[in-house]
């Protein structure tokens, strides 16, 4: 339910003393539709995002005052203060709460940045439940959660979705369990270059044919979708194009860029075939993040 626990938020224990650990799930887009420029400034979105089983790890646990350290491959660099959308997230909750104390919150990052995994607003909608677990008070998550980013809202769903406006705007959406290849061939991607390119070019799109994907999904074909970012991004990213040939090479189908980039994802036929499809790619391309998942 949105604004309460995800089911995607998992604790190792909720009993033990100490931290407990979050999963702060990645998500995909199956399919992404920009429909156009609206007078406020931001994109009219049309999207099916769907979570992860893979993604960063969160360790929170109740302290005198807030901090924050970041761990992990893609964490080094990153800022343990205001700059951290998860530090920004927890102050907000605390704040709104009304807690006099504070968390003491380890990032491990797992994922790539600038990736359109959507890490860092999973990060901060895991950090706003698990503090609502911690700290229980009458606090308007979703409304904090909007404040934060635009697609930090879906990850307190926690679930497939059809997003909408700037990506608020949420339809729970019934999917079969999916089982994919992911590949970040190691280039940063800024959504607002991102679009900003697709403004530039004008190439906007029409909303995606749901009931055309989940007709597919269930039949095991080939997803009739489109990123409306992937031209552009992938047409100035020579990475891009051959992580999308890469997939669509390893006997995976329906390769795709995911958000506004640089991570491709390809669909298995299930996870047998996904992890044969990832080792493989791995071995091929040993610069590149690869993984094998699956949806949740």
């Amino acid at each position: 339910m949105l604004g309460g626990v995800s089911a995607s938020l998992r604790p190792d224990s909720v009993t033990r003393p100490g931290p407990v650990t979050y999963l702060a799930p990645a998500k995909i887009n199956l399919g992404l539709s920009v429909r156009g420029l609206r007078q406020d400034g931001y994109h009219e979105l049309h999207s099916l995002m769907v979570p992860l089983a893979v993604g960063d790890d969160l360790e929170i646990m109740a302290a005198d005052t807030l901090s924050l350290s970041v761990r992990g491959e893609w964490g080094a660099g990153l800022p343990t203060d205001e700059g951290n959308l998860v530090y920004r997230a927890a102050r907000a909750y605390l704040d709104a709460a009304g807690v006099a104390g504070g968390a003491a919150i380890t990032l491990h990052k797992h994922l790539p940045l600038a990736s359109g995994l959507g890490g860092g607003s999973s990060d901060a909608a895991t950090t706003l439940m698990a503090l609502a677990r911690l700290y229980p008070a009458r606090v308007d998550l979703p409304a904090l959660a909007l404040r934060l980013g635009a697609d930090v809202p879906f990850f307190l769903l926690g679930q497939p979705a059809v997003a909408e406006g700037v990506g608020e705007l949420l339809t729970p959406l019934p999917l079969p369990r999916l089982a994919l290849v992911l590949v970040n061939p190691g280039v940063e991607v800024s959504a607002r270059d991102a679009y900003a390119w697709l403004d530039d070019e004008e190439a906007f799109t029409p909303a995606l044919d749901t009931g055309a994907i989940l007709a597919a999904v269930s039949a095991g074909r080939p997803l009739p979708y489109h990123n409306a970012l992937q031209g552009g991004v992938a047409a100035r990213h020579a990475p891009i194009r051959a992580a999308l040939a890469a997939l669509d090479a390893a006997g995976l189908h329906s390769p795709l860029m995911s958000g506004s980039g640089s991570t491709c994802f390809a669909l298995a036929t299930d996870g047998a075939a996904a992890h044969t499809a990832a080792a493989a790619l791995a071995a091929r391309h040993p610069d590149w993040w690869v993984q094998a998942t699956s949806t949740l």
